[in-house]
């Protein structure tokens, strides 16, 4: 099998690629900076795209998948009016850029895996979401996960079958938002963040990555489908689970009127949240390796 991955230099980029690698498939990577990554196997290629003179589409004939992790970070720096447009700009303009590489190849890839993100659903401490829910939010994620999702119905139109892989937070030790929440436990001065009734839709790295895969191989997947562990956590839980496994004190409380003037807009991403289920994995019969977050944390931090 051939696969793409644009933004495969980043935290999840580079975990998906190295599961295709042991599975023995091509990889091509799409980066702004291909010549930062010489690679020494003949099974793995980076090429150049999004900059002015880059073509990809000539080196992407007869790939079998397409996936597209392209996207600002939404974990680095403060959330200022440029920033979000970054944010924004980063994603529309990777999607852009996937539709018109697809639409001049002659044969299409027969799966994409677009990324998106459960922040669509917006904000709620007593709803559950799942794929079908259909009432979205207003705030700043959002809007930009809607419009972003707009732009891969393109896809579709030329036949190809796309997923919609919303993501939640995904777990890992040296990316993401985990390593930002260990730092006050592994100093002493962890403790519930905001209310602590907040719900943290999370998955481990090593599950997002082979969902993705799954989505290529499953046919009957298609449109939204939550990437989230069947085990969401209240903030609280989620805090005191990380001090157990790290062996650190639960105990400085963090409240929302403190933190929320300190991180801005950002805020949303730890004081506010949404219980989500990947329904839709659920009924293809994915299983997850690590479906609670006890398991999750444990192998993570004994790496």
């Amino acid at each position: 099998m051939k696969i793409a991955i644009a933004g495969g230099s980043g935290f999840v980029g580079k975990a998906l690629a190295q599961l295709c690698l042991q599975k023995g498939y091509e990889v091509t990577v799409l980066t702004r900076r291909s010549e930062s990554y010489p690679s020494d196997n003949d099974r793995l290629s980076y090429i150049q795209w999004l900059t002015p003179s880059s073509q990809p589409e000539t080196s992407l004939e007869g790939i079998d998948a397409f996936i597209n992790l392209s996207g600002e970070s939404l974990n680095s720096g403060r959330w200022t009016k440029k920033k979000k447009q970054q944010i924004i700009d980063s994603r529309i303009t990777a999607t852009k850029e996937l539709v018109r590489i697809l639409s001049s190849l002659e044969k299409k890839p027969s799966a994409v895996v677009q990324a998106s993100a459960v922040g669509i659903y917006g904000t709620s401490k007593d709803q559950t979401f799942t794929e079908e829910s259909q009432e979205y939010g207003s705030d700043f994620l959002a809007e930009t996960v809607k419009a972003w999702e707009k732009e891969a119905e393109a896809l579709n139109e030329m036949g190809i079958r796309t997923c919609l892989a919303r993501f939640g937070v995904i777990l890992e030790k040296d990316g993401g938002a985990l390593p930002l929440m260990a730092l006050p436990y592994k100093l002493f001065a962890g403790g519930r963040l905001g209310s602590g009734d907040q719900w943290v839709s999370w998955v481990h790295l090593e599950d997002a990555v082979r969902s993705i895969l799954y989505m290529i191989y499953n046919p009957k997947l298609q449109g939204p489908v939550n990437v989230t562990a069947p085990h969401p956590a209240p903030m609280a839980e989620f805090g005191k689970t990380l001090g157990t496994v790290l062996k650190r004190p639960h105990w400085f409380p963090a409240p929302s009127f403190a933190l929320r003037p300190v991180l801005g807009e950002k805020s949303i991403l730890i004081l506010d949240g949404q219980k989500v289920m990947p329904e839709r994995l659920r009924q293809a019969g994915f299983t997850f390796q690590y479906p609670k977050l006890d398991l999750a944390l444990q192998q993570i931090f004994s790496k």
